[in-house]
C-alpha cells in the first residue's frame, strides 16, 4: 500500500529549509525597519540635487543665485531658491506660477521641496541658504530647517543631528 504522507525526515528537511530561510531574511528586514527615514533621505536628496543641476544647466546659475523677482524674492534668499525650482522661470531666473513663452523653464520640483525626513524638526521641508566656501552640515542655530544649501554652489545637505545605522552622518550624504 502507498500513503500520501510526509515521513518524519522529509518533515524536519523541510523545518530546517524554513529555518535557514528565516535566518536569512528576518536581518534584513529588520535593519530596514531600524530607521526607514534613511531610505528617504537619500530619495529626497536625488531628487533636490537634480532639480539643482537641471536649472543650472537651463540658466547657468544656481537656485537663488539671482533673483526670483524684483520685490519678494531676492537673490540669496530662500524664497528666491524655492520659487526657481517649484515656479515656471525664465532666462534670467525670473519666476511664474504660470508657464508662458517667456516663462519656459521648469518647473524642477512638481509638488514642492520634499520634507527631510530625519531633520530635528521631523519632515521639514525649510531650507536654509549659506554662501561662499562654506559646506552644508547640520546647524542647530536653524534647526527648523530641514537641509543646508550652499547657494553658489549648488551643494545641498540634510540639517540633521546624528548618523545612520552604518555610522555614516545625515548631513554627509
Amino acid at each position: 500500500m502507498s500513503k500520501n504522507a510526509l515521513s518524519i525526515v522529509e518533515l524536519i528537511v523541510v523545518v530546517v529549509i524554513l529555518g535557514v530561510l528565516a535566518a536569512l531574511a528576518i536581518p534584513r528586514f529588520s535593519q530596514g525597519a531600524v530607521n526607514p527615514g534613511e531610505a528617504d533621505l537619500k530619495t529626497n536628496l536625488a531628487v533636490l540635487r537634480t532639480a539643482i543641476e537641471m536649472y543650472y544647466h537651463d540658466h547657468g546659475a544656481y537656485p537663488a543665485q539671482k533673483p526670483a523677482d524684483t520685490v519678494a524674492a531676492e537673490a540669496g534668499t530662500a524664497a528666491a531658491f524655492i520659487r526657481q525650482l517649484t515656479q515656471h522661470t525664465n532666462a534670467n531666473g525670473y519666476a511664474s506660477p504660470v508657464p508662458s513663452d517667456t516663462f519656459c523653464y521648469g518647473p524642477y520640483l512638481q509638488n514642492g521641496v520634499p520634507p527631510c525626513p530625519v531633520s530635528a524638526q521631523r519632515r521639514s521641508a525649510r531650507v536654509h541658504l549659506i554662501a561662499g566656501d562654506a559646506v552644508p552640515a547640520y546647524d542647530q542655530t536653524v534647526a527648523e530647517a530641514g537641509w543646508v544649501c550652499n547657494y553658489e554652489t549648488g551643494y545641498i545637505a540634510a540639517n540633521a543631528p546624528g548618523e545612520d545605522t552604518q555610522g555614516v552622518r545625515y548631513d554627509s550624504y
